[in-house]
């Protein structure tokens, strides 16, 4: 459970969150939550995502559910420390779009003495570990994983399962393009997509 750190002014030190999940399980709704009590107890904010995220608007982190804050897009992870000035919370969206570049400078923030908000997917397509994430997640003081709810089974999600037969690593979409599966739906849907694949023609001949 995520427990609020509270200010301690002998500490000069800020602090990492993570908040890491598959696709439609809240991550961006629950970075907003975060961002927007620290807006309401008067602290300055910045909030950055990649600008390949373009998804519902460049100048906003949006949720699934259509909630919004105003934010920055950013090309490379390089530049957020640029833009964070005079900042006591500093929130991240989308952070396996990033370069590995974003594991230094979100600790490099939080030595600052700045709390560092950072949401993204845990794990890719195929169910492996995403980008930068891992070392977010190992560097961060607090990591909260949240679950979306599978689409077949009712069960717990925490896959994110590519309807489509694209191969690149991002391919940007929404819910025509993903859905969230439990281990077990995930791992027959994988089966299924590979039992379905056309099969490369024999060039051999066959002896008579």
């Amino acid at each position: 459970m995520f427990l609020e750190n509270p200010v301690n002014h002998e500490e000069q030190f800020g602090w990492i969150e993570v908040i890491c999940g598959s696709m439609f399980s809240g991550k961006t709704e629950e970075l907003i939550r975060r961002l927007k009590r620290a807006q309401f107890a008067n602290q300055k904010i910045e909030i950055f995502k990649p600008a390949i995220d373009q998804r519902y608007d460049d100048q906003m982190v949006t949720s699934h559910d259509s909630n919004q804050i105003p934010s920055t897009s950013v090309p490379a992870a390089a530049n957020i420390p640029l833009l964070a000035h005079d900042c006591q919370v500093v929130g991240i969206d989308e952070a396996q779009f990033f370069d590995d570049e974003i594991v230094d400078v979100c600790n490099d923030l939080a030595n600052r003495g700045i709390r560092v908000i950072v949401a993204g997917l845990d794990m890719d397509y195929t169910g492996n570990p995403f980008g930068p994430m891992p070392a977010l997640m190992a560097t961060a003081e607090y990591v909260t994983k949240v679950h979306a709810v599978c689409t077949r089974t009712g069960n717990l999600a925490h896959y994110s399962y590519r309807k489509s037969d694209q191969k690149d690593l991002v391919v940007l979409g929404e819910k025509d393009d993903y859905e969230p599966l439990s281990r077990g739906a995930f791992n027959s849907a994988l089966q299924k997509h590979e039992r379905i694949k056309v099969p490369k023609k024999n060039t051999k001949k066959e002896r008579s």
